[in-house]
């Protein structure tokens, strides 16, 4: 269905109908500029809401001009959505580069959480956005979990809550609205809900104590973005985003949020793949959710208006889709909008909030194990993914050739690249005298072959640190692989620079203890 006209629609109910449907959807758009066929799009649906992400930006010039364009088209109430956590999740990546979550867990400074949160708000405003989907509350206590990880604060709720609500508060002070997620929690699960529905299988009491504190200690968050996942102990039938129970009775009246609710992406597998991105969308505004996260292409986000367009026009008076209930929706985005206004402008902070992230990459450096430091013009095997792929949140991961030419500056290094872990042989490595450094630069944890038989002199967890638990060795852990954090490295190898982070989850290396531990030289 096109934007309706009066001919087909006499009494102009399907027309309005659309016209808030496309108020309460949040889009995705290809390219780096404005086409007029998109801008077209946006005028004929009043769509208000758009996310960007790598693939729309250039520089800071083109971008902010996007986002000019944008406004332009969507008008005051325009809502313009980022996901600059820190760590691997940032998109605009000439930005100064925050630290993960859990790097920040690492040091343990709600000062210094606050910090990098308004630094993060000051880089994103001046571009043009008002929306970042960040911080993370999930309290990631599963190390099998695959997408949250790093993004993580740690796994104890109550100093975790204070981290995370330090860096919104920041944010907050700074004119950009957060949006905490994925409540009520995607720590505790080992399925990625990209890919599939997980379900965290534990009683109310067990939630209340761990999943659910943060967000409920975040009832001030301007906004609160829905998790694809099955809780039974609050509704067994209904993943989180399509669940009244958990999106109304526990969010809204249980617990008195006024804050936007909006889904996470509806083309997500665990949704798209079960309930069909149309049908997905009346549930979840249905539950309670007052913005949707269309995030697919054309053909999927017309599908959603048609069908958001049909339940808002034969939705019975009083019921989930009522007017009543669809004005307040409305009301609590402008409301949105109107606090944390689009105000792009020169970025006069730059060179000092480079200086703050670089400083909280350093503090947050960890070792796991007794990992001992080369000596220079040492003789180094270095041995890394050839392939260092996104993860589907992570845009994209660290080139071998990075950590080489990093090493290079001190050390003689021999790179070794492997496209598939399980067909690697670590046998087959040279017992030459060279130091075996293993640079784990993915997010993805190791295999059986891998944990069984890869026995590095040191590891280097550039990404996920519950890789420690994969290989025996002493490791040296970033959370992340900005290029501060390389250069904490670097500092670290030439010993001016102590690693004081504190793992914040409890995660034991997997350093065997009767193997003795060569000093590198």
């Amino acid at each position: 269905m096109s934007s309706t006209d009066s001919k087909s629609d006499p009494q102009g109910k399907l027309g309005a109908a659309r016209r808030i449907a496309g108020q309460l959807i949040m889009i995705r758009m290809p390219g780096t500029v404005l086409d007029e066929d998109t801008a077209q799009f946006l005028r004929d649906n009043h769509i208000r809401a758009v996310c960007l992400f790598r693939q729309n930006m250039v520089n800071p010039e083109q971008l902010a001009k996007l986002t000019a364009d944008l406004r332009a088209v969507m008008g005051p109430n325009a809502l313009i959505g980022i996901d600059q956590e820190g760590g691997a999740v940032v998109r605009a990546t000439w930005l100064p580069a925050p630290p993960a979550a859990m790097a920040l867990g690492a040091v343990d400074d709600v000062a210094l959480a606050r910090s990098v949160g308004a630094a993060v708000a000051r880089g994103i405003r001046s571009l043009g956005f008002n929306w970042n989907f960040a911080p993370v509350l999930d309290l990631n206590n599963n190390p099998a979990n695959p997408v949250i990880g790093e993004r993580s604060f740690g796994s104890d709720p109550q100093r975790a809550t204070e981290l995370a609500l330090a860096w919104m508060e920041g944010s907050l002070e700074q004119g950009v609205a957060c949006c905490v997620k994925h409540f009520p929690g995607h720590g505790d699960t080992h399925v990625d809900s990209h890919r599939d529905l997980p379900t965290v299988a534990k009683p109310r009491s067990a939630l209340d104590a761990l999943e659910l504190a943060p967000f409920k200690a975040a009832r001030r968050a301007p906004a609160m973005m829905s998790a694809h996942i099955v809780y039974p102990a609050l509704d067994p039938e209904y993943p989180a985003t399509l669940s009244r129970k958990i999106l109304t009775d526990l969010l809204r009246s249980e617990w008195d949020y006024r804050g936007v609710i909006i889904t996470d992406g509806m083309d997500m597998h665990a949704i798209a793949g079960r309930y069909g991105v149309g049908n997905a969308a009346v549930r979840a505004l249905a539950a309670g959710a007052d913005m949707v996260m269309a995030l697919g292409n054309r053909s999927t986000q017309e599908e959603t208006l048609v069908s958001l367009t049909m339940a808002l026009a034969t939705a019975e008076e009083h019921g989930d889709l009522g007017s009543a209930t669809v004005a307040a929706r409305l009301a609590r985005l402008d409301g949105l909008a109107a606090a944390y206004p689009c105000a792009a402008g020169a970025y006069l902070t730059e060179s000092a909030d480079e200086l703050l992230m670089a400083e909280a990459w350093r503090r947050g450096l960890t070792v796991a194990g007794q990992p001992q430091r080369l000596a220079d013009g040492a003789k180094i095997r270095l041995v890394a993914c050839a392939d260092a792929a996104g993860d589907g949140v992570a845009e994209a991961g660290l080139p071998a050739e990075a950590v080489s030419a990093l090493l290079a500056r001190r050390y003689d290094v021999e790179l070794v690249t492997f496209d598939d872990e399980d067909k690697f042989d670590w046998a087959s490595l040279p017992a030459d005298g060279r130091t075996v450094i293993l640079a784990s630069t993915t997010r993805l944890r190791y295999g059986e072959k891998a944990r069984k038989t890869w026995r590095p002199d040191l590891h280097l967890v550039l990404w996920n640190p519950f890789q420690i638990l994969d290989i025996a060795a002493p490791a040296l852990v970033t959370y992340g692989f900005a290029a501060a954090a390389l250069e904490a490295v670097a500092d670290w190898l030439g010993g001016t620079l102590e690693a004081r982070g504190k793992m914040p989850v409890p995660v034991t290396s997997n350093v065997d203890p009767l193997r003795p531990q060569r000093q590198l030289t």
